[in-house]
């Protein structure tokens, strides 16, 4: 069986981890601390942007999208060793697609009077582009290339010959050629207003508030086919670590995003995914797949990764966790030991400790499936 990689368990551990630590909510914290500028960054690095531009928090859904293809290579390679047929694997990868969509739903749905039919969920998203993904991983490398230049000239002309549209109140729109872009008033949003109208809904839809949209899973799978030629690579070359090809690869994507950006031909914007983003948020991905292979496989360091990788071998389980048993744990520390905390330590962190409590209970559930082999697999 094809051993795992303990750098890209790590490194989705650690993806999960900044997503499940929004229970910390670093920003109220800041605002009870005002003139600390390391919570200010810290608070900062745990929000999205509200338009163009990045911050850490920005890297989680493009990070877990990238790995996703980097994972591919080694699910392929071990299914083959047990006898797998491709068509038997690819039914396989339509219903993991099936699996992820519905499960993206369910999740928007919970605090809904009925389904709420949305497919900007990044479960969805991956469960959308993934079958193109998995027939991508059986071709050469000059077709996944190939694939990846028609997604990013195909995505940006559909939005570029779009007519501008009359832009919402929002204070972040652009002028000019990049008014294609503005939050609400774009290809994407028109697209969704028709599609998302054929479903159930309360009432009809208009736009997204973050501005997110469906067919942002087209760019996510840009994304993937970045992490799947990463994956490719990591897997040709081990043990050895590929880290010439990784760096450069990051160099070459951040600054081709940040040339398009710049430009003025494409803004760098998360929430619609622009192929700005998916070049920028790919090329800090290939550093962050650099850095933790660096730092496991190259130098050795493995011992500090533990705690990541009960959570990255896990990661489906932590992504669920995240959103069916927040309320719960922390209705929990509120009911035995809030007003205890809140006694001894003030007001001003009782959210942050609660957060923490929060946090702690998520990785011990992560490591209990752990310790007893529960892996929870689509």
């Amino acid at each position: 069986m094809q051993p795992r990689n303990q750098a890209v368990d790590t490194y989705r551990g650690f993806v999960m981890l900044l997503m499940m630590a929004e229970v910390l909510e670093l920003s109220r914290l800041a605002r009870a601390f005002p003139g600390h500028w390391w919570l200010n960054a810290l608070s900062w690095n745990q929000t999205h942007v509200d338009w163009a531009g990045c911050s850490l928090h920005d890297t989680i859904q493009p990070g877990f999208s990238f790995l996703v293809g980097v994972a591919l290579p080694y699910s392929i390679a071990s299914r083959l060793a047990m006898g797998g047929t491709f068509p038997k694997m690819f039914g396989h990868a339509l219903w993991r697609s099936l699996v992820l969509i519905a499960l993206g739903i369910f999740l928007r749905s919970m605090h809904s009077t009925q389904t709420y039919f949305t497919f900007e969920d990044t479960l969805t998203q991956i469960g959308l582009g993934y079958p193109f993904l998995f027939l991508l991983g059986f071709k050469p490398p000059r077709w996944q290339w190939i694939a990846l230049g028609v997604i990013l000239f195909g995505y940006w002309l559909a939005w570029a010959l779009y007519p501008v549209q009359t832009p919402i109140d929002f204070p972040h729109n652009y002028t000019g050629f990049l008014a294609h872009w503005n939050k609400n008033a774009n290809f994407g949003n028109a697209f969704d207003q028709w599609f998302l109208n054929l479903f159930p809904r309360v009432k009809p839809f208009v736009s997204n508030g973050g501005g997110y949209l469906t067919l942002s899973f087209i760019p996510t799978l840009g994304t993937m086919i970045l992490g799947l030629i990463a994956g490719q690579w990591l897997k040709a070359d081990a043990p050895r670590v590929p880290m010439k090809k990784l760096l450069i690869a990051g160099a070459a994507c951040v600054a081709a995003g940040l040339l398009l950006h710049f430009g003025g031909i494409c803004p760098i914007v998360k929430r619609i995914w622009t192929p700005a983003w998916m070049l920028f948020s790919g090329g800090l991905c290939f550093w962050f797949l650099a850095a933790f292979s660096w730092i496991l496989d190259v130098r050795g360091y493995r011992k500090w990764a533990f705690p990541l990788l009960v959570i990255g071998m896990n990661s489906i389980a932590a992504y669920l966790m995240a959103h069916l048993f927040e309320s719960f744990l922390a209705s929990s520390f509120d009911i035995h030991v809030g007003r205890f905390f809140t006694a001894m330590v003030g007001t001003k962190i009782e959210v942050f400790l609660r957060g923490v409590f929060v946090l702690i209970a998520y990785w011990w559930m992560l490591y209990w499936m752990y310790r007893r082999k529960l892996f929870l697999r689509v």
